[in-house]
């Protein structure tokens, strides 16, 4: 059984745009539609993905769905980016340095 990781779902573009809408709340699939270059399929099947990595969550509401961001799994994903943020901002802290001494 394939499991999917946050990892795998934030490799497609189309799934870190939906993620960044949901930051702001939560969304219709339709919504998500309207502001996307997808389709309503297209979307449904991005969102199956996210939901199945658990970076979002589904909340029924009559006909609708509405879709919302957990955040819980992408402390994973910032955990293990951290060593790497710190390497660029010491290159970046040196080459700030270098072009404030040699103006």
């Amino acid at each position: 059984m394939y499991l999917m990781t946050a990892y795998t779902a934030l490799a497609e573009p189309s799934r870190r745009r939906i993620l960044d809408l949901l930051r702001n709340g939560e969304r219709s699939v339709n919504d998500l539609v309207a502001r996307l270059e997808l389709s309503q399929p297209g979307v449904s099947k991005q969102l199956k993905v996210l939901r199945e990595a658990g970076l979002v969550e589904v909340r029924p509401d009559g006909k609708r769905r509405w879709y919302g961001l957990r955040a819980e799994p992408l402390a994973e994903v910032a955990g293990w980016l951290e060593p790497y943020r710190d390497h660029w901002s010491g290159r970046l802290d040196a080459l700030e340095r270098h072009l404030e001494d040699n103006p």
